[in-house]
């Protein structure tokens, strides 16, 4: 099975930070999970690596139409579930199969592991909601397992904190 790096990335709302594209140099693939706002994001994110995206409760119009607002996909002989929304997941991942569930929309950034499940929210890469951090994920795809990490792109308000690696491992 070939290890597989993919970069995730959410909510850009118009938005493609220069540290974003820098923090997916090197990835093999990107998955946009939702809010990219333009088809201009996907292009230019595209000169970086092949990208698959879903649909967002923001992204409306003809551009936007052709992409699924959940999908299913297997990569190295896993089951990912990407979803805009986590509040709208129909589906029991356990049931159905799959390893990861992966999603946006709440433009927090999360990593965690419910009954063998694992759950990532990269976070936003776009506007700055609030206090929330700039972030971006990495999950790492190999025949030792499953494993997911966030990247700050920059620092939040009153940490100074420029990178966090949530980390989460599942086999």
């Amino acid at each position: 099975m070939p290890a597989l790096r993919l970069g995730l990335i959410s909510d850009t709302h118009n938005l493609l930070r220069p540290e974003a594209i820098e923090a997916l140099q090197g990835v093999d693939a990107i998955l946009h999970l939702g809010d990219i706002c333009k088809q201009e994001i996907l292009d230019q994110l595209a000169l970086i690596a092949p990208v698959t995206a879903i649909r967002g409760n923001n992204d409306q119009g003809d551009w936007a139409a052709t992409l699924p607002e959940q999908l299913q996909l297997e990569l190295s002989g896993y089951r990912l579930f990407l979803i805009h929304d986590l509040k709208q997941l129909d589906l029991n991942p356990h049931q159905s199969a799959i390893d990861v569930v992966l999603s946006g929309h709440s433009h927090r950034p999360s990593v965690h592991q419910d009954q063998g499940i694992l759950y990532v929210n990269p976070g936003s890469a776009g506007p700055r909601r609030f206090k929330l951090p700039i972030s971006v994920g990495y999950l790492f795809l190999d025949a030792e397992g499953i494993r997911a990490e966030i990247h700050e792109l920059e620092p939040r308000p009153q940490t100074g904190r420029k990178t966090t690696h949530n980390t989460a491992t599942s086999s």
